[in-house]
């Protein structure tokens, strides 16, 4: 969480509260690392970070979608800003597809 913390922090990002929410709450059984953090301001942040080997491509966008859906269920409130770390490579149309679903990409 400290590396997400730093990178979130470069960027002028400062988040009060941060609360890691494991993915077998949501019923997913990705690897992944989902966190709801809140700003100075009061605004809701979702924040997926993914560490995998292999290429992230278009059908990874609508599986993280999903996840963001039940994430919002599960919070009972929408975010105002959705966050994804990744580590991987990613494809070229899956980075526009991202971008115009409102998903700011942290590589």
């Amino acid at each position: 969480m400290q590396a997400v913390v730093d990178s979130l922090r470069e960027n002028g990002n400062l988040y009060k509260k941060m609360v890691e929410i494991k993915p077998s709450q949501l019923g997913v059984r990705n690897r992944i690392k989902i966190y709801h953090a809140t700003d100075t301001r009061g605004y809701f942040t979702a924040i997926f970070a993914v560490s995998q080997t292999s290429r992230l491509l278009m059908k990874d966008v609508k599986k993280f979608e999903e996840i963001y859906q039940k994430l919002i269920i599960f919070s009972d409130h929408g975010f105002k800003f959705k966050v994804l770390f990744i580590d991987a490579p990613l494809c070229s149309k899956a980075r526009e597809a991202f971008l115009s679903c409102g998903w700011s990409l942290q590589d």
